[in-house]
């Protein structure tokens, strides 16, 4: 049970933020309850992530791509849309 001095709190400072006490629980109890999901995505993508054997894939070529080889791509990409 929630102490009614907090409630109370509550309805005082819940205007003042410009919102309810009704919503600022419905939005604890919306992340609260979404953690499951959060984890299961991380626990998703670790496992793509071991799939790949943790040195990155290999491109059409074959060989390993670079730091500086993405960033040279995603450069190259953004210049084909500004013209």
């Amino acid at each position: 049970m929630i102490d009614d001095e907090v409630v109370r709190r509550a309805r005082i400072r819940a205007p003042e933020q410009g919102t309810s006490v009704n919503a600022v629980v419905r939005e604890f109890l919306e992340g609260f309850a979404g953690k499951d999901e959060a984890r299961e995505a991380r626990s998703r993508l670790g496992a793509i992530a071991r799939g790949l054997g943790g040195r990155g894939r290999k491109g059409a070529e074959g060989r390993r791509w670079t730091r500086e080889d993405i960033y040279a791509e995603r450069v190259e990409r953004r210049r084909g849309r500004a013209r």
